[in-house]
């Protein structure tokens, strides 16, 4: 059974709706491992010092930034921990679009959001509002230690999470070099148009994922049946242990209060909703600042301390 990335509320305005977070995609690629071409052994990657060639336990390995060309400064686990935002139980929904304003490469990775116990109705009144609305909810949701920009977006009888990618994180086109221009521009002639058009309409057709399969993966996948028959070879297959899942819970609302309350307070605005977080922020950097003074330390873990130990070699 499927596992809960992570579970939390769906909030907007005032409405907190208890969901899960599940996988909305499946892995199909084929893994395959390096072996030693001589005696068919796996290869093993390991974790060295580069100067001593040294393998590196995972416990003294620590994080850097590189600001210059072999210049590091240590980041300390603290103080990753200061920069996580503070909140990590809600998608927070900050403002709401029309589902054609956010261009398709801002889009990631899906999720599927999964109603806890009894969350069902507001579930539902947010999925059919956006449906009749065309609008998806932008948001923000913190996994882990990170947070992410996403959108809350109505499909069939699911609320899909849709992960977003930061502006920054785009190349824009302009910086390649593209045509641009008119067909004309180009000496397109109006009967290649003519012709460019008909064929496009001939080949027109409704969207069917289901006719699209990945051929190389299908002819692959055969070849390795037969030869694991030809071979005799067995497979294993290590299953990770059973987890228990932790729906979240709650009590029957008024959503009719709720909801006025919201319009009224004007907080499903992102204006509202950052001065409504700003406090609790706040307080997390407060706290992350009173205790930095007493775990900061000066990087002391460097490569050179374990240079006596003797080299791990072959």
């Amino acid at each position: 059974m499927a596992r809960p990335i992570w579970s939390g509320t769906l909030s907007f305005g005032l409405l907190n709706i208890p969901v899960s977070l599940m996988s909305g995609e499946r892995k199909v690629d084929l893994s395959f491992r390096m072996l030693d071409s001589r005696d068919r052994k796996p290869i093993r990657f390991e974790r060295v010092n580069a100067e001593t060639g040294e393998e590196v336990p995972w416990k003294d390995i620590i994080k850097a930034f590189e600001y210059d060309k072999g210049s590091y400064v240590v980041v300390e686990k603290e103080d990753i921990a200061s920069a996580a935002p503070a909140t990590h139980e809600s998608v927070d929904v900050e403002a709401f679009v029309g589902r054609d304003e956010i261009g398709l490469r801002f889009y990631e990775k899906p999720y599927i959001l999964v109603p806890g116990k009894k969350a069902e109705k507001g579930y539902v009144l947010l999925r059919e509002t956006l449906k009749n609305t065309g609008k998806v909810g932008v948001a923000r949701v913190v996994i882990r230690t990170r947070e992410y920009l996403c959108a809350v977006i109505p499909e069939g009888d699911a609320l899909v999470l849709m992960m977003l990618r930061y502006p920054q994180e785009l190349v824009e086109p302009d910086e390649y070099k593209l045509p641009s221009g008119k067909a004309a521009d180009f000496r397109i002639t109006a009967k290649e148009t003519e012709m460019a058009k008909s064929l496009i309409e001939s080949m027109a057709a409704k969207w069917q994922p289901d006719d699209y399969h990945d051929e190389f993966r299908k002819r692959l996948e055969a070849i390795i049946r037969k030869r694991i028959k030809a071979k005799g070879a067995t497979t294993r297959i290590a299953e990770e242990g059973p987890h228990e899942r932790h729906d979240a819970t709650t009590n029957v609302v008024d959503f009719m209060a709720l909801l006025q309350k919201s319009l009224d307070s004007n907080k499903r605005t992102p204006a509202k909703k950052t001065t409504t977080k700003a406090p609790a922020r706040k307080t997390s950097a407060a706290k992350s600042t009173a205790r930095k003074p007493a775990t900061a330390k000066p990087a002391k873990k460097a490569p050179a301390k374990r240079a006596p130990r003797t080299a791990a070699k072959g």
